[in-house]
């Protein structure tokens, strides 16, 4: 364990031994801190490998089951793909915002013809990938509105995370009531998905 702390009017880290080290020792582990940061950043921006192969086609949404999964049935198919949204999170169906977020994609995309960008796959076998009607980014959309969390797998953060501030700030969506809304991540932590209840 190392802690940074003050010791008079100079900085010092101590290890879990109770040695001290001055302030080099400190400038040393901020300037290893920014580094690492910076690595991190940049590695967020990198296409994934399920990127770099990406399947574009077009086909036609027959179900909205949320705010970011929509079944797309395939040219010259009758079953339909399970397709998650890449990089937002919406309400889950049974949390506060859910239904309302739901409605949102179905607005959107319900029976049209969609481009699909398909990036890979989840954990859950889901397709994951980026939808768009007549050019209009649909997962882009579900954030500016408010209906949906700008959201990339372990780190948080996603190519959308801009239109959800601006929502937050104009207090659309989700982000219009007085308290700040679960996000759903935090939301099935806590209670679990939907569909497990």
């Amino acid at each position: 364990e190392i802690r940074l702390s003050l010791v008079g009017s100079e900085m010092c880290i101590r290890d879990s031994a109770g040695a001290e080290y001055g302030m080099r020792a400190c400038v040393w582990v901020l300037l290893v801190l920014f580094w690492a940061g910076n690595v991190f950043a940049k590695q967020d921006n990198l296409p994934s490998p399920a990127q770099a192969k990406v399947e574009v086609w077009t086909g036609w949404v027959s179900w909205v089951m949320d705010g970011d999964t929509v079944l797309v049935v395939r040219p010259g198919q009758q079953e339909p793909v399970k397709l998650r949204l890449d990089a937002v999170d919406a309400p889950e169906t049974c949390q506060p915002g859910g239904a309302a977020a739901r409605d949102a994609m179905m607005a959107l995309a319900l029976r049209k013809s969609v481009q699909v960008q398909l990036l890979g796959h989840d954990s859950y076998g889901r397709d994951i990938g980026r939808l768009s009607v007549n050019g209009v980014d649909l997962g882009a959309e579900m954030v500016r509105s408010g209906m949906a969390w700008a959201y990339r797998f372990r780190t948080g953060r996603g190519p959308y995370a801009a239109l959800q501030r601006q929502a937050q700030k104009e207090k659309r969506g989700v982000f219009a009531g007085r308290e700040e809304p679960m996000s759903p991540s935090l939301f099935r932590k806590f209670h679990g998905s939907c569909l497990a209840s």
